[in-house]
């Protein structure tokens, strides 16, 4: 078992207090995004290991290094052999102080297609238009720390039509009326496609003018008074009246699967993904958005988020049930005085403590320490507090 060392982005959306006051040290006064724990090339985690140097010596050695150097050993046989020498998630803390874009993830066969179709038109990997950064899809699970914001997914459509209408702004009234036809699928698409193809100036001004009447009628809607503040004209801000409104209590998590419209607008949270870049942009962000591939990926599906709550064991492990191979999230809640847990083995492990002082194997951790578990290996926990356990299907 190894303790990891973590890189902190400083995305502008942020929080500068959040990650900080998990972690117990001083705000730097930038933004702490989201601190992240695996084998991503941009940021892998870094481990300390004697063996490796030859001479008995430590050294710190990126977590990516360690595992293709020994991937059987590390992964395990069938992980190693399902999802290549490296880890197939990546584990975050999230500290969302302001919105995020609204964004949509491909499928694996969009993905791949997509992936092949820019190699060979050959966009650069780092062009600001280019869509698909790599050929895997990014199915990814949000679990809440603290009360948490988002947008998840598109609601009936009737439900969006009246909260459009009650703000009572003429050059809203023809996406009222689409809202209105049927099938639902068709009035979905044919709202989000006249929203995002709008001409940007009178755009510009129906934004200001629903986010001045979404100021004035505040309650459900000062979310999207606080996205036009923080995105003044942006399309996006419409385009969000389309989706669920959620908020997460401590411990309630989101799937986003492929597909899903999303956006993260507040909180602090645990956050799991295949490991892949690939995003497509419906607004929300000064980047890049692709009108037609964004449309052809999109689920226009409306229906209810799927708030997921846990599900426990006898062992005491807290699932988070999702139906993709590369990550399984769960959870350990250890009261005062309770037994010792044992954690399965088998598969490789990311183990986060999120509160409290836990005991695992060898190491202790605290609040936003993790440490990586290598598939042969089993440890124990105790201690109080609550744990994250990031794997793989087993």
């Amino acid at each position: 078992m190894d303790r990891l060392s973590n890189t902190v982005r400083p995305y502008a959306w942020g929080s500068t207090t959040a990650i900080p006051e998990l972690l117990g040290v001083a705000p730097t006064g930038e933004p702490q995004a989201e601190m992240w724990m695996g084998t991503h090339p941009g940021a892998p985690s870094r481990v300390t290991r004697a063996e490796r140097t030859g001479e008995g010596t430590a050294e710190q050695i990126a977590l990516s290094d360690v595992i293709a150097a020994e991937p059987e050993r590390e992964l395990g046989t069938a992980a190693a052999k399902k999802f290549g020498p490296r880890l197939p998630f990546l584990l975050k803390i999230l500290a969302a102080g302001a919105p995020l874009s609204l964004q949509v993830h491909p499928n694996l066969a969009q993905a791949k297609e997509g992936y092949a179709a820019e190699e060979s038109a050959g966009v650069p990997i780092d062009a600001p238009h280019r869509n698909y950064k790599d050929a895997n899809h990014k199915p990814e699970l949000i679990c809440a720390l603290t009360p948490f914001e988002g947008l998840c997914g598109f609601r009936a459509p009737l439900e969006a039509a009246d909260a459009i209408a009650t703000l009572d702004v003429d050059s809203l009234k023809p996406y009222v009326d689409l809202l209105h036809a049927h099938p639902e699928e068709a009035a979905l698409r044919e709202v989000l496609t006249a929203v995002l193809t709008a001409d940007p100036v009178e755009m510009r001004e129906t934004v200001t003018a629903a986010a001045a009447a979404a100021e004035r009628l505040g309650g459900a809607y000062a979310p999207y008074a606080t996205l036009a503040h923080h995105f003044p004209g942006d399309p996006g801000v419409i385009a969000a009246m389309l989706l669920n409104y959620v908020q997460l209590q401590p411990g309630e998590a989101l799937f986003l699967g492929a597909g899903v419209p999303h956006a993260y607008l507040s909180g602090l949270g645990v956050e799991i993904m295949a490991n892949s870049d690939n995003v497509l942009r419906c607004g929300l962000t000064p980047k890049h958005v692709d009108v037609p591939e964004l449309l052809r990926i999109v689920r226009f599906e409306a229906g209810d988020p799927g708030v997921l709550r846990p599900e426990a064991s006898p062992e005491g492990e807290e699932l988070y049930e999702t139906p993709i191979d590369e990550f399984r999230l769960s959870r350990y809640v250890l009261a005062e005085g309770a037994a010792p847990r044992t954690l399965p083995s088998g598969t490789p492990q990311i183990l986060l403590c999120t509160g409290g002082r836990i005991r695992a194997g060898e190491l202790t951790l605290s609040p936003g320490e993790s440490a990586f578990v290598p598939a042969g290996e089993s440890a124990e926990l105790s201690g109080t507090g609550t744990l994250f356990r990031a794997t793989v299907a087993a």
